[in-house]
Parts: structure tokens; C-alpha cells; sequence
């Protein structure tokens, strides 16, 4: 494993970084106050493909390896985490799980419009009830002829009311457990689908997320993503995409608490000096550079395990548990050197602490990610 980036590595991570520095940055606190879905910044975003970015050129896409694409997800988290939890659920979860488990004709029909941001793609698996135990879905599919007939309900799906897709995950078979859960790839225009838009979220405002309803929602036969029962295969494996995403743009996002820090520590005097003299502020940045160059590396081996086609559940989900909880420490870090300033949007550790927040939660509460690293190391089948 190489240290340094490729040319191309460091040129994709300028072109984001300017980009967000251009695009992003200037109305980033008027979206968030607002809770307004940014599409102006996804059309801008388009014709750099940075909504393809891992889809292959065949399918409209960039076709970039998985470092690179770590490093696009970082630099967008750097900018906003909202803006980055829409692209990587877009990328991570509805493009790769086409990529992977569609057949040709899905592939074909999807993967360009979802690459061009024609339509933004979401990933359906949590319900009223149901979180962390994913294998106990209410939500049933039924076959009927040559469609099949889906209802239930769906909560905190990303990217869900901006009639799109979604990759929804249904009870098939309930007998076989978790072997009877299928995937389908559900268009928002469908009768008897409903998404509606959640608000009044602590972070994450300018991101979209939904909640779905299904009413005897038609479903063509050609729409069952892989085979009937591969759902949760299907889910589990999609998540390992989606945890290295988040782990990247929690790097991003404890980097930006980093350089705010900085920026704001030599500038902000007390006692006649800039409080970045004092130990104790010195102390809290160094605590923030460690944990996120840590992070930062644990992402790159789960994205460099991912480029030689091995699996990566266990680093994706070190990466995603380190990086994400260092994101937060750092995010507390940053609010405490801005202190009083750091309370008020005026500076944009506020969001960053709010924002980061959800990290530790979706795709993967903290807790299951230990417990996923603790049965991988043991050899434990959970559904044994």
C-alpha cells in the first residue's frame, strides 16, 4: 500500500476542494438554516461526475478506485456533511448495489441516469420498529403475476423525497428469516408509494430524508434487484460500501474542525497573546490531527482492500466506528477552543457538531460496528 497519492489522486482531490470552496461554501449556513435540499450545487456537481464517481465509464461514470473515491467523500464532507451524506448513499448504496447485483439490463437502464444526477438514488432497510435488527422487517413483498405487491413502512431513508429511486429491502418468505428478504429497486413514481419528507432534524438539515409508505405499491417483476432471498446478503454487503463512505467524510469533517481551529485559535487573542500559544488549546489540536490521521489511514485500507476485490466488513467497520467517533471528538474539541463563538452558526463548528452526530447512528450504530469487528476477530456467525 502506497502512502503518497497519484498525480490523479491529488488532482481529483483539488478539483473537489476547489469545487467546494467555490460552490459550496458560500451557501452552506443559508441552506442549513433553511433545511433546503441544495440542487442547484447537485446540477453543478454533475458534469464533473462526482455523482458516478465509482460507477464505470460503460455506465456513465467515472470508474475511479476506491481511494479516490475516499478522497472525493472526504472533501466533500470537508465542505458539508449534509451535501456528503447525500452523495455517498447515492454512490455507496444505490449505484454500487446496481453495479453489483443488477443484471446487465438494470445496470443499463439505472447506472447512467443515477451517474448524471437524472435521478438521486436512496437505500430503504429501517423501519418503525426495526434498526439495528434488520433481519426482523415488517415490511412484505408479495408475488402476483408478474409484479410484486409491496407494503410496510420504511423511516430515515437519505435521499428519499427527491423522486428518485431507493434499493427497498422486503420480507419475501418470513419462515426463512434473514434467507427470505429480498431487494428491489423501487421508482418514487410508482402507485401506491409514498415518501414523505422528515423534518425538524438536529443536523443534516439540507440532506433529504424520508419516510416511505407502501399501499399495495406494484413493483415490476424485472425490478427484483439479484435473486429472491438475497436481500440481506444484498444489505449487508451494500453497508460495507456505505461504512467506508461515512468513515471518509467523517476524516473530512474532523479535518474542516482542524483547520477552523487553527484558523480560529491564531486569530483569537486573550491575555494579550493568540490563545494558540496556550498548552491547553495546543493539547486539544493535537488530540484532533492524531485521531484523524489515524482515521484517515483506516479508511484507506478498507478503501485499498476494496480495490483488490477482497472483502472489507471488518476494516470498513474499524474505519467507520474510529473515524466517526473521532469526528465527534473532534467536533466537541473545536465548539470548546471557538467557546462562546463556537454556540453560533456565525462559525461552522456549530453545524459540524451537529452534524456529526447522525454518524455514529446510521448505516451501523457504534455499538453494532464493535459488534461486527468483535464477531469477525472470534470467528462468530451472528445468525448461526
Amino acid at each position: 500500500m502506497e502512502f503518497d497519492l497519484s498525480e490523479e489522486q491529488e488532482m481529483v482531490r483539488r478539483l473537489v476542494r476547489d469545487f467546494a470552496e467555490r460552490e459550496i461554501a458560500p451557501v452552506i449556513r443559508d441552506h442549513d438554516r433553511a433545511g433546503c435540499f441544495p440542487w442547484e450545487i447537485i446540477r453543478k456537481m454533475s458534469p464533473l461526475g462526482l455523482l458516478g464517481a465509482p460507477v464505470p465509464q460503460e455506465y456513465g461514470g467515472m470508474g475511479v478506485d476506491f481511494i479516490t473515491y475516499a478522497i472525493i467523500i472526504e472533501q466533500l464532507g470537508h465542505a458539508d456533511t449534509s451535501l456528503r451524506t447525500t452523495v455517498s448513499v447515492h454512490s455507496s448504496l444505490a449505484e454500487l448495489a446496481i453495479l453489483y447485483y443488477g443484471n446487465e439490463e438494470q445496470r443499463r437502464r439505472y447506472l447512467p441516469r443515477l451517474a448524471s444526477g437524472e435521478i438521486i438514488g436512496g437505500f430503504s432497510i429501517t423501519e418503525p420498529n426495526v434498526g439495528s435488527d434488520a433481519a426482523g422487517m415488517q415490511t412484505i413483498a408479495a408475488q402476483d403475476g408478474d409484479t410484486w405487491v409491496l407494503n410496510g413502512n420504511k423511516l430515515w431513508v437519505t435521499n428519499g423525497a427527491l423522486g428518485g429511486l431507493a434499493i427497498v429491502f422486503a420480507q419475501t418468505d418470513r419462515s426463512q428469516g434473514v434467507k427470505g428478504i429480498s431487494a428491489f429497486i423501487v421508482e418514487a413514481v410508482l402507485p401506491g408509494f409514498t415518501a414523505t419528507e422528515i423534518r425538524g432534524k438536529m443536523g443534516l438539515r439540507s440532506s433529504s430524508t424520508a419516510e416511505f409508505v407502501f399501499e399495495d405499491c406494484r413493483v415490476p417483476q424485472e425490478n427484483l434487484l439479484g435473486q429472491i432471498g438475497d436481500g440481506f446478503k444484498i444489505a449487508m454487503a451494500c453497508l460495507d460500501n456505505g461504512r467506508l463512505g461515512i468513515a471518509a467524510g467523517c476524516v473530512g469533517l474532523a479535518q474542516a474542525c482542524i483547520d477552523a481551529s487553527v484558523k480560529y485559535a491564531r486569530e483569537r487573542k486573550q491575555f494579550g497573546r493568540p490563545i494558540g500559544s496556550f498548552q491547553l488549546v495546543q493539547d486539544k489540536v493535537a488530540e484532533m490531527v492524531i485521531e484523524t490521521e489515524a482515521a484517515r489511514f483506516l479508511v484507506y485500507r478498507a478503501a485499498y482492500l476494496k480495490n483488490k476485490g477482497e472483502r472489507n466488513t471488518r476494516e470498513a467497520s474499524i474505519a467507520k466506528l474510529y473515524a466517526s467517533e473521532a469526528a465527534k471528538r473532534a467536533a466537541d474539541r473545536a465548539i470548546q477552543i471557538h467557546g462562546s463563538y463556537g454556540y453560533s452558526d456565525e462559525y461552522p463548528v456549530e453545524r459540524h457538531y451537529r452534524d456529526v452526530r447522525a454518524d455514529t447512528i446510521y448505516e451501523g450504530t457504534s455499538e453494532i460496528q464493535k459488534l461486527i469487528v468483535g464477531r469477525h476477530t472470534l470467528g462468530i456467525d451472528a445468525f448461526a
